[in-house]
């Protein structure tokens, strides 16, 4: 009779196992975003970014405009999931952008651990679908792994986007698994297909340089808290795929939009103001 496996080595060998099958964590790029005070960057008559600020990021005069809508019950059941679905219009383009993103807080600058946790959750290195970025902000940082899909914006034109029948349509018809089975079957699809336009906000991008680094800035004008006027929300950002680089010249960028008197040490939070106010 052949003797049985010992417990500890069957433990080890299951372990063994595990530590195989598993794939690796993704692996993230890093968006740096820091806010700009308006009142400094913006002239005040027309809200475009001022010669001033142009001339120190190297920018030209014109810009990209990005008109988005995100996408939500009217109780805000996808979005309370961690979910931001949105369609997005940039100016030259002829396809609507569809991003299904899902968002992580990372507590304790642990970002390594955050990554485990989106692993333990369905999103790990063996799925080339998704994308993995650390936006990192002022004083938190976010993981956000995000899905995109492209569609035909026939029958649009310009920077318009679909009204909320045809971006119902659309944000269903191309619904990720991972997302429509997030909490059971068909979920997100359903959501989907009751969920209503939060926004459109037209925003205006533009693109220079900065220690040696493309950034850009961003301007969002969201409706104010009182519901009766807009609230203009200006952006600096960079990416890199360097966590390290993505550290210092974060502390950089502050200690430069700082020194300008256009620095505002605070988060940038624009999906939530929006997912607010609409």
């Amino acid at each position: 009779m052949v003797p049985s496996t010992p417990p500890p080595l069957l433990a080890l060998l299951a372990l063994t196992v595990l530590s195989v099958s598993a794939a690796p964590n993704m692996t993230p790029d890093y968006e740096v975003k820091l806010l700009m005070d308006p009142s400094a960057a913006l002239n005040p008559s027309d809200h475009k970014l001022t010669p001033t600020v142009l001339s120190a990021f190297g920018m030209p005069t014109t810009v990209t405009k990005m008109n988005v809508q995100f996408h939500d019950t009217s109780s805000k059941e996808i979005y309370s999931a961690g979910w931001s679905p949105r369609i997005r219009k940039s100016e030259g383009q002829d396809t609507f952008e569809l991003t299904y993103k899902k968002r992580y807080p990372i507590l304790g600058d642990d970002i390594d651990g955050t990554l485990t946790t989106a692993n333990a959750q369905g999103f790990d290195s063996g799925d080339s679908n998704y994308d993995a970025q650390v936006e990192w902000g002022y004083s938190q940082k976010t993981l956000s792994i995000s899905r995109k899909k492209t569609v035909s914006d026939s029958g649009y034109s310009g920077v318009e986007l679909p009204n909320t029948s045809d971006a119902r349509k659309m944000l269903v018809d191309e619904t990720p698994d991972k997302f429509d089975g997030w909490v059971g079957d068909s979920w997100g699809t359903t959501k989907l297909a009751s969920a209503r336009i939060f926004g459109p906000v037209l925003a205006r991008r533009s693109v220079g340089t900065w220690n040696k680094t493309q950034v850009y800035v961003e301007v969002w004008p969201i409706k104010d808290a009182e519901g009766t006027g807009v609230e203009y929300i200006v952006e600096a950002s960079f990416k890199t795929d360097s966590r390290t680089e993505a550290g210092e010249k974060h502390d950089a960028l502050i200690a430069f939009l700082t020194g300008k008197g256009w620095f505002v040490a605070e988060d940038s939070l624009k999906a939530g103001l929006i997912m607010d106010r609409y």
